[in-house]
C-alpha cells in the first residue's frame, strides 16, 4: 500500500508542477511542442530517479556521519549537475535534433528546483533508500505527465481565437492555473482510496 501511495502521491496528488510549483521554467519552456516534451520528460525522470538514488546514500553514509549536513544542498547540486552533464552528452550523441530542440532547457535541469526538491524531500520525509528512488521516479513521471498535458493544451490554444492581450504567456499562465485547480481534485481522490 505504501508503494501505491508514493506512486499516486508523486504523480497526481503532490505533482511538482501543479501542487508544489517546482520546475516551472522548463515546464513553460519546452511545452510548446509535444515532441520536445518527450525528450525532456525522459531526461527529468532519469535525472530525478538517479539523483534520488545517489543523494540518499550520500546523505546517510557521508554527510551525516561526518557532521557535514550543512553541505547537503551544495553536494546535491553537484550530483545533479554531473547527472545532467551525462544526460546532455548522451542526448547530443543519440539525437542531435532533440538536443537542438531542447536548447537551453536541458542544461537548466542542473538548477531545476524540482530535481533538487525531490532529493531534499526524500531526506526530510525520512524515506528509506528504495522509497526515495521510487519517489524520485514517481515525481519525474508526474512532472512529465503535467508537461505532456500542458503541451497538448498549448497546441490547442494556438488554433483558438485568443484576444491579442492574452496571446502567448498570459494565456499559458491562465491554462496552467486551471490545470493546477483540476489537479487539486486528486487530493480528495487520494484520501478516498487510502482512508
Amino acid at each position: 500500500m505504501e508503494i501505491l501511495a508514493i506512486l499516486i502521491g508523486g504523480i497526481l496528488v503532490n505533482n511538482y508542477i501543479f501542487s508544489r510549483f517546482l520546475g516551472l521554467c522548463p515546464f513553460f519552456g519546452v511545452s510548446n511542442k509535444l515532441e520536445t516534451v518527450y525528450g525532456m520528460g525522459a531526461a527529468v525522470v532519469f535525472v530525478m530517479t538517479l539523483a534520488s538514488a545517489i543523494t540518499w546514500p550520500l546523505q546517510h553514509l557521508l554527510l551525516e556521519p561526518l557532521g557535514l549536513g550543512y553541505l547537503q544542498t551544495v553536494a546535491f547540486i553537484l550530483v545533479i549537475a554531473a547527472l545532467v552533464q551525462t544526460v546532455e552528452m548522451v542526448i547530443q550523441r543519440v539525437s542531435p535534433t532533440l538536443y537542438a530542440a531542447l536548447g537551453i532547457f536541458l542544461p537548466l535541469l542542473t538548477t531545476n528546483c524540482a530535481v533538487l526538491g525531490a532529493a531534499l524531500l526524500n531526506i526530510t520525509q525520512g524515506y528509506g533508500f528504495m522509497t526515495s528512488v521510487l519517489n524520485g521516479f514517481a515525481c519525474g513521471v508526474g512532472w512529465t505527465l503535467a508537461t505532456l498535458l500542458f503541451a497538448g493544451v498549448r497546441e490547442r490554444i494556438e488554433g483558438a481565437h485568443i484576444p491579442p492581450a492574452m496571446r502567448g504567456m498570459p494565456i499559458a499562465f491562465v491554462a496552467a492555473g486551471l490545470m493546477a485547480l483540476a489537479f487539486m481534485g486528486f487530493q480528495g481522490l487520494f484520501r478516498g482510496i487510502l482512508f
